[in-house]
């Protein structure tokens, strides 16, 4: 007969057992070992000083313009260009009604004229006078004229010698006038000054025109500028012939490289601003009174520096992936800045020193380890 205590033992005994050996068939847990991907190389972000910029709006303008006004009073009879023409220099844009100005050089000329007459007929009383002096001095070597008829002789002739002299005068006074008058005349046809195109037109026919009133404005043919004010703190970096990066928004090519062409010796009295000329490249598109940017240099800025081999473009968003000290990589997404060289800034999403993957193409790399390549 066996005994209920036994009998318990032998029953924990063989549930002990059991329990061991079901604990034996169950599968122990294995270690995740990362996929190595070689043949990568890895650099580090790093804070470095760069040159700062200074964005400056500007205008683009011709090197040369000119406001064709009026320099007398008539009527506008003809105005031969519309704007956007091209004209040739010396060609005639605007005729005005000069028919007083015409009277003006009929009677300046009919009074040269008259002088020149008057010259030469004083011209010929003086050569006789002359001719009677040099006779009577010889008579009066001889004694065979008194002292008084010499001297009535000689008088004579000094009379006619200032009348040629006076008639010289009369005469020059006479075609200066005319030179006046023809000039008076020539403000009536308004000639080109350069060869260029027409931009404004500011008068039509039948309009009377008056000294200084705007009839057409020209731009001069060739390559434009663009005007930007700069403040007196940046001044002192400008200097000619230096490079300047310009941005003009809307050409096919928006990006063009200027240079300094002149600076203005005197600032502003209100802005306090230096006017600076940038020669542009002749460009398609590129038309005066439209707006750009320029960058101008200023002084140095520390900046984050991620290689731009680096980063990892979808769309609008940007990325690198970073490698942690365990070496496994995972993706961060960052903000970027202008781009100097081979590196670019880094605005946000980076520390100093994180090492991040070169040209990852379009690798999957997350939670793989980056074996880098020596």
């Amino acid at each position: 007969m066996t005994h209920p205590t036994h009998r318990s033992t032998i029953i924990a005994t063989v549930s002990l057992s059991a329990a061991l050996l079901l604990g034996c068939s169950s599968p122990a847990p294995v270690a995740h070992t990362p996929q190595v991907v070689t043949g990568l190389s890895v650099a580090q972000v790093h804070q470095a000083s760069i040159p700062g910029t200074v964005s400056i709006t500007g205008t683009v303008q011709a090197r040369e313009s000119a406001t064709l006004a009026a320099q007398t009073t008539g009527q506008v009879l003809n105005v031969a260009i519309h704007e956007g023409d091209h004209v040739r220099a010396g060609q005639l844009l605007v005729t005005l009604n000069a028919a007083e100005a015409h009277s003006e050089v009929v009677r300046s000329q009919a009074n040269v004229t008259a002088s020149q007459h008057e010259l030469a007929l004083a011209q010929t009383d003086a050569n006789l006078a002359n001719s009677t002096l040099a006779r009577y001095q010889i008579l009066r070597d001889r004694k065979s004229v008194s002292p008084q008829e010499f001297d009535e002789i000689q008088q004579k002739a000094q009379e006619t010698a200032a009348r040629v002299e006076a008639a010289k005068a009369q005469l020059a006074a006479q075609q200066a006038a005319a030179v006046g008058s023809s000039t008076m005349a020539d403000y009536a046809h308004i000639r080109a000054p350069f060869s260029g195109v027409v931009t404004a037109r500011r008068v039509d026919p039948g309009a009377l025109a008056t000294p200084g009133m705007p009839l057409l404005q020209l731009e001069k043919s060739g390559t434009l500028q663009m005007d930007i004010p700069v403040d007196q703190s940046l001044i002192a970096s400008i200097h000619t012939g230096q490079p300047i990066a310009v941005t003009i928004p809307n050409l096919p090519h928006p990006g063009l490289h200027a240079n300094v062409a002149a600076i203005d010796p005197a600032a502003d009295p209100a802005s306090r601003t230096f006017l600076v000329k940038l020669d542009l490249p002749a460009t398609p598109g590129l038309r005066s009174g439209i707006s750009g940017t320029a960058l101008l240099p200023s002084t140095a800025q520390p900046a984050l520096l991620i290689p731009t081999a680096a980063i990892v473009t979808h769309g609008s968003i940007h990325g690198a992936w970073v490698v942690d000290t365990s070496g496994i990589a995972s993706m961060r997404y960052i903000t970027l800045g202008a781009t100097h060289a081979t590196d670019t800034e880094v605005l946000s999403g980076m520390s100093p020193g994180e090492t991040v993957v070169l040209s990852p193409a379009d690798r999957e790399l997350g939670g793989r380890k980056i074996e880098a390549a020596q």
